[in-house]
């Protein structure tokens, strides 16, 4: 694929001002001070995608790279989560939660000739998966802590009557699990109906037929679903053996 020319970057440069310049007036009109950070994260996507872009281009044109790689996606991801959660010592139970549920559900993809075993597909699917199960990960930690903040009295009262902390966490981290989940579900269930997810719309803009991203939607949708089950199992599970305390609410 050739190198975009000016004449073509022109276009998306204006346009990715102009989306930015609506998101902060909507924002001011409806009274959210979010200017500044539109324009930081603006900024920053730019920058990122474009390390990014050139990371690749070194990793599809040097395979033995593409390990190194995937380390560094899933060691950022991992302490993004962590971050996220705000309880000291999560980093090892996060990058467990999401690099286990991507390596499942990569391993599961590759192993039966879904796709095939090249960096091309497999170096970005794998890292869809990884985001996928961050995201995840993030969301049923998040909820689950901030849960156990707001009924600690409750979680409380389990231990009272003899229960370990995993027993007494146990109901909330099902429920956040889920509802962690719920994201991927809806997008799975609509997708065609509602949104035409990126995967298929990027396929189809690099030339691919119709049937073909469609294929590998699917692989990435349901991938998805595996991948971020097993990462909101993991981090609640992990979760309910070690909070003895109640946690900090968000």
């Amino acid at each position: 694929m050739s190198t975009p020319t000016a004449a073509e970057l022109g276009p998306v440069a204006l346009a990715l001002v102009l989306l930015a310049a609506v998101a902060v007036a909507a924002g001011r009109l409806g009274g959210i001070r979010q200017g500044r950070d539109v324009v930081v994260v603006v900024a920053r996507a730019l920058g990122q995608v474009v390390a990014v872009g050139l990371v690749l281009g070194l990793v599809l044109r040097t395979p033995a790279l593409a390990p190194l790689y995937l380390a560094l996606a899933l060691g950022v991801a991992s302490w993004t989560s962590a971050r996220r959660l705000r309880s000291p010592g999560t980093w090892p139970l996060t990058a467990l939660a999401i690099g286990g549920g991507a390596a499942v559900a990569a391993g599961v993809v590759v192993g039966v000739g879904a796709l095939e075993p090249r960096v091309l597909q497999v170096l970005p699917f794998t890292a869809q998966l990884v985001g996928g199960a961050m995201t995840a990960t993030t969301l049923a930690g998040r909820r689950m802590l901030d849960d156990a903040a707001a009924d600690w009295a409750g979680v409380e009262g389990w231990l009272a009557i003899g229960a370990s902390p995993a027993q007494a966490l146990a109901p909330l981290g099902r429920t956040a699990a889920a509802r962690a989940l719920a994201p991927a579900l809806d997008q799975t269930r609509t997708v065609g109906l509602v949104t035409l997810p990126g995967a298929f719309v990027g396929l189809l803009l690099g030339g691919a037929s119709p049937l073909e991203a469609a294929r590998v939607q699917l692989l990435v949708l349901v991938g998805l679903i595996a991948a971020e089950t097993i990462a909101v199992v993991v981090v609640t599970t992990g979760l309910g053996r070690r909070v003895t305390r109640r946690p900090e609410r968000s």
